[in-house]
């Protein structure tokens, strides 16, 4: 399916060709065979012609069908159109709620110029705010977006965990934690719990001795031990040598996660599990949890590498702060997202709408909570469910568009809300009456968020103060 960029810029082309030709668009409809205002309708985008009529205007026009289809708009009028087009579509400018231009043909070249330079300078502004964190953000959203091309899937890592497993005699059922020291035998290291590990570093390894060295418990949050322990082998599986830059950091602790998540969660095991409860129509991220013996949230992310590829079911995860900060995401079913001008995702607040924002509010923390949300891509069924670690409260979420919410327990809910962000009429603006009556007459005094002022992490592991690890290593050797 053309997007409507794509729409508009073919119908510029085909109006461009007609009037080169000196057709109206009822003559060149007559023509092609369809109504002058059914092709008024393709040449202002609103409307994808079948391939059938794409050939007529071609052959009347004396072109052929991938010119007709090219990307280049077809004179200066058009790229200029198409250029605000898309600016008006950009998430700075939808944030603000204002209404786009409609552009008409009386409108001169300069109006338009004029409005295009507006939304540059707004463009420019966004990014100049961003600038410090601007290598990180970009890297880290071209990595999620990378992924949600292929489905959030990595077949090479699902094989090798696979292979690992079986080698080490594991089966069904949940991965044990002997099981796990036994995969770290086989790859030449000792699993050594310490009491004093480097605060800026989940786990240790000693090349030189072979240990894997990790803290005597769980890390609350959800980092397991089993996962940390598979996480540090990771590593040496995957061959990766120190990183080389923000994006190949990103990219290496993507791969150690996942790899940790398929030995947790084996592909064979997984995708029959999930297979049956979609089967049942009774598909839950608890269950999955339970089956597996894992965190709430490795569930829900695992599913987002197995229900698109081998399900058929596009989805949504979320972790959200108390405050409704996005920590982690991922999403390929057209749930609108706030973001940047960068495109990132992470650190923006989503909207109180959301069921991963609403399910606080629920006195019940032990069980999921569904939810239909109307948005402007589509209505959206979630479940989620809340916990809490030393840092503050936390929802997940899992979602998927209205049609696949028939495969998962909890569709029968009845709560629905309706949300219109990124228009900040929705839930940012407040409300009016409200701001009349108590503009200019309140004087907050405002938390410091201490991260605003924070670098990005330095260091060969960026985060990692290598002293203390040194330190550490030279203690224990």
């Amino acid at each position: 399916m053309a997007t409507p960029l794509q729409l508009s810029t073919l119908g510029h082309r085909i109006r461009h060709q007609r009037t080169a030709h000196g057709y109206t668009l009822d003559e060149l409809g007559e023509i092609v065979g369809i109504a002058g205002s059914q092709l008024s309708l393709i040449e202002n985008g609103k409307r994808e012609p079948k391939l059938s009529v794409l050939q007529a205007i071609a052959s009347a026009t004396g072109t052929d069908v991938t010119d007709l289809l090219s990307n280049e708009p077809p004179n200066r009028r058009a790229a200029l159109e198409l250029d605000l087009e898309r600016a008006q579509q950009s998430p700075v400018f939808r944030r603000l709620g204002v209404p786009p231009v409609r552009v008409t043909k009386t409108m001169s070249d300069e109006t338009i110029e004029g409005i295009l330079a507006l939304h540059r300078e707004l463009e420019r502004r966004e990014r100049e705010s961003i600038a410090t964190p601007e290598e990180a953000r970009r890297a880290n959203t071209e990595l999620r977006l990378r992924m949600r091309d292929q489905n959030n899937y990595l077949p090479e890592i699902e094989k090798l965990a696979e292979k690992k497993l079986k080698a080490a005699g594991h089966t069904t059922g949940a991965l044990t934690h002997r099981t796990v020291s036994i995969m770290a035998e086989q790859l030449g290291f000792e699993l050594i719990y310490a009491s004093d590990l480097p605060h800026s570093a989940r786990s240790v390894t000693d090349l030189e001795n072979g240990r894997i060295y990790l803290p005597p418990a769980s890390i609350p949050g959800g980092h397991g031990l089993r996962s940390m322990a598979l996480q540090a082998m990771a590593h040496r599986l995957l061959g990766h040598t120190p990183p080389t830059d923000y994006a190949d950091f990103l990219q290496q602790r993507l791969e150690i996660n996942y790899y940790a998540a398929c030995c947790l969660m084996p592909e064979t095991a997984s995708l029959a599990f999930l297979t049956q409860a979609k089967k049942d129509r009774n598909l839950a991220v608890e269950d999955f949890r339970d089956a597996f013996g894992v965190t709430h949230e490795a569930a829900a992310m695992r599913m987002t590498n197995l229900l698109t590829q081998h399900l058929d079911i596009p989805l949504h995860f979320l972790r959200v702060d108390g405050a409704g900060a996005i920590n982690r995401v991922y999403e390929n079913d057209g749930l609108p997202l706030p973001m940047d001008v960068t495109g990132s995702v992470e650190g923006q607040v989503v909207c109180r709408k959301f069921a991963a924002r609403s399910a606080f509010a629920e006195q019940n923390r032990t069980t999921e909570h569904y939810q239909y949300t109307d948005t402007p891509g589509g209505t959206f069924w979630c479940s989620s469910q809340t916990g809490t670690t030393g840092e503050g409260e936390f929802s997940i979420t899992v979602g998927v568009p209205f049609d696949d919410a028939r495969w998962f327990r909890g569709r029968e809910t009845h709560k629905r809300a309706s949300s219109t962000c990124p228009d900040e009429a929705c839930c940012r603006r407040p409300d009016a009456d409200l701001t009349e009556r108590w503009q200019g007459k309140a004087w907050p005094s405002a938390r410091v968020h201490m991260q605003m002022f924070s670098p990005l992490p330095r260091g060969m592991f960026p985060g990692v103060d290598d002293g203390e690890v040194y330190s550490f290593l030279d203690r224990h050797a």
